[in-house]
């Protein structure tokens, strides 16, 4: 089921698609009233409603958008999706917003069907905006979620994170960095904790130091291994290297990638593995033959159920179960 939002008003797939609606007294509902019946069979097939255009924050009077999957026979856990986009996001008015793309549904759905409420978000992104922007973003995401975990129907005290290639960069930052709160920060969302209890990262670039260039997000003339390593920008990819901040405190990894991919390197998954094993973290790579870059893993032979693994691993270490 899907809650269509109109500004400040919102109405549920399922009560327009059993109900009469007087489209005199819902007139912002009139434009949009034959799509969303023809959409209606789909709609009450899915066991989730979706709650679109949550704002989680607010940057210089710009608003920061999450969409809410909700299950219909919820397990109590939330969990942050950032899907991947290369850190960019197009400059049109009219373009695909991240997380409505097909990354998002794709992974939001399957973890919505096994009872988790699921926060898939939009970030600041390139060109407009470079690290650490995308980084704040889904820290505040989180910071939000918990903040409200009794509206949203979570315990506060055990958010995972999933999400693929620069999306998995983002959620191996969440589960790496401290997150603090600010106690003294006159908004109340600033002072939760952004750290997650649980991470599924996708083909994630986990060390900008090695193996992976990251000059566009920070905004760079030259990769780290072309710089001195005294220099503040040398120091800057490590700080956006989710494996400069693994510690014994982390949070369990599943990390999953194939090992044909051409745009990050199976090697950043293997590093990251073996950094947190060292540190007595929790992790698992799930190396899937064949898999190239992209959401289903493009040329993958005989690929195992990812989604599934996915899923197990929120069960195991998220729920306790």
């Amino acid at each position: 089921m899907e809650a269509i939002g109109i500004l400040d008003q919102s109405y549920d797939v399922r009560s327009i698609c059993t109900s009469t609606i007087h489209c005199d007294k819902l007139p912002h509902v009139k434009l949009i009233l034959i799509p969303i019946l023809l959409s209606c069979a789909l709609s009450a097939a899915e066991p989730f409603t979706l709650q679109s255009n949550v704002v989680y924050g607010m940057y210089s009077g710009s608003a920061l958008l999450l969409d809410i999957y909700k299950p219909a026979n919820p397990k109590g856990f939330g969990v942050i999706h950032i899907s991947g986009s290369g850190w960019t996001a197009p400059l049109a008015y009219s373009a695909e917003e991240l997380k409505t793309n097909s990354q998002s549904l794709l992974y939001a759905k399957a973890l919505a069907t096994s009872g988790y409420t699921v926060f898939v978000i939009n970030h600041r992104a390139l060109p407009r905006f470079r690290y650490p922007a995308p980084v704040e973003d889904a820290q505040r995401a989180v910071r939000f979620v918990r903040y409200n975990a009794a509206r949203f129907g979570i315990r506060p005290d055990r958010i995972g994170g999933s999400g693929g290639s620069s999306g998995g960069h983002l959620v191996s930052m969440l589960g790496t960095l401290d997150g603090k709160g600010n106690a003294n920060n006159p908004d109340p969302v600033e002072r939760e904790s952004a750290k997650v209890q649980c991470v599924v990262a996708r083909a994630a670039p986990t060390n900008f130091l090695k193996g992976t260039n990251g000059s566009f997000l920070i905004g760079m003339q030259k990769p780290a291994a072309e710089i001195s390593h005294e220099t503040v920008e040398y120091k800057t990819y490590s700080e956006a290297s989710p494996i400069s901040y693994v510690t014994s405190d982390d949070a369990p990894f599943l990390l999953m990638h194939g090992d044909k991919d051409e745009q990050v390197d199976f090697s950043q998954s293997v590093d990251m593995e073996a950094k947190l094993k060292a540190a007595g973290v929790k992790v698992k790579l799930l190396l899937i033959p064949g898999g190239g870059h992209g959401a289903t893993f493009p040329g993958a032979v005989k690929p195992p159920d990812y989604l599934g693994e996915m899923v197990s691993w929120f069960d195991q270490h998220l729920t306790g179960k």
